[in-house]
């Protein structure tokens, strides 16, 4: 039998990793890098994981890394837009070009009957290399060649039969812009290596293990996974429910009795959408409260981390010049007073020149 690891040393282990029991002094690159990517296709809400993470962090830090083509944010796992370093972008996308293509297919397949893939393909690369578009111009732009063919099941075609990345100002604190996409080799100018799916096993374990098999297929979209993790030299662990987990031998398993802060998270942080068993941190009370919320937002709620495990959700809004921060309980926050400090440092990151307020309420937030 391998020993027997509780939920809560769980959630420790993996709070730990994500750097959400105490902040990192790291940079931005190395951080991005060290999570496998942060889910971004919201153009802005992930600045709030990279505060969540990095001590002193600043909008600009990321931007600036944007805007140089040092970060970009391209779809990836699951096949959905993430944010990550360009040496990830190069090496992730050939190993998870078939989540793309599964999912591609699934939807358009059948609308793109009689159009020969590699020339879709080659028509556009060269149409997004010879300027950024956007998916409603690209299919305009491809229905000139198959005019009797959807234009969107053209772009979208398009979309999982090459690596795009989404070009800025998409992106950029406090800026708008078109979703105009240019191909990755043509965006990033250098080429890297493939990863394997070893490698990126090794990658999702230091940023989210312990984990299982279906565990790093959840957050990878990847199957078929499970004799790759055999075969590697991982330490192994049982869980609560007899399921066999895996991990880095030298990883770091901070004690369950470690201190976890207060943390006000982004919509789509990968801290609950990497396991396929999110019980680490999604108690049942707060999965019952995400899907209702789902049901009514089509979206994910920002979630409240209390002693590490969800707690309710925060919204903010302006009027008058003012910012409000809500905290929503969905059951008591034990360290209510920590979890105002956090709300006051947040509006002074996501709002520094208004005025600032704290308020509480108790259910879930309706937006």
């Amino acid at each position: 039998m391998h020993p027997l690891i509780s939920r809560r040393a769980l959630n420790r282990a993996t709070l730990d990793r994500q750097f959400l029991l105490r902040r990192t002094g790291r940079s931005v690159i190395d951080v991005v890098e060290h999570l496998g990517g942060l889910q971004a296709q919201t153009p802005h809400t992930w600045y709030t994981g990279l505060w969540n993470r990095i001590e002193g962090f600043k909008p600009d830090d990321a931007a600036g890394l944007l805007s140089s083509r040092q970060l970009v944010r391209i779809a990836l796992q699951r096949s959905t837009i993430h944010l990550v370093t360009a040496r990830d972008c190069l090496a992730m996308r050939p190993l998870l070009q078939i989540v793309g293509e599964r999912n591609g297919k699934g939807a358009f397949a059948k609308r793109l009957e009689g159009v020969d893939l590699d020339e879709l393909a080659a028509a556009g690369r060269e149409l997004l290399e010879a300027r950024p578009m956007t998916f409603a111009e690209l299919g305009r732009a491809l229905a000139e060649r198959w005019p009797s063919h959807d234009p969107h099941a053209l772009g979208q075609g398009v979309r999982w039969l090459l690596p795009l990345v989404q070009v800025p100002p998409r992106g950029l604190w406090g800026r708008s812009g078109p979703i105009a996409h240019t191909t990755a080799a043509c965006w990033l100018g250098f080429e890297a290596p493939p990863m394997t799916a070893a490698e990126l096993v090794l990658r999702y374990l230091a940023a989210f293990g312990p984990a299982s098999v279906m565990d790093v297929q959840t957050w990878s979209g990847l199957t078929r996974l499970g004799e790759v993790v055999e075969s590697m030299d991982l330490a192994r662990f049982t869980d609560e429910n007899g399921r066999t987990l895996y991990d880095l031998p030298g990883a770091a398993r901070p004690s369950e009795d470690t201190p976890a802060p207060v943390r006000l998270m982004y919509d789509f942080d990968n801290l609950f959408l990497s396991h396929a068993d999110r019980s680490r941190v999604i108690t049942e009370r707060g999965a019952a409260f995400i899907k209702g919320f789902m049901g009514k937002n089509a979206m994910l709620p920002r979630v409240i981390l209390a002693d590490g495990v969800t707690a309710g959700d925060w919204t903010v809004t302006r009027a008058k010049g003012t910012s409000t921060l809500t905290l929503h309980q969905w059951e008591p926050i034990s360290d209510m007073e920590g979890a105002e400090e956090e709300g006051r440092r947040l509006l002074e990151f996501l709002a520094p020149d208004d005025k600032h307020a704290i308020a509480v309420a108790d259910g879930l937030s309706r937006s």
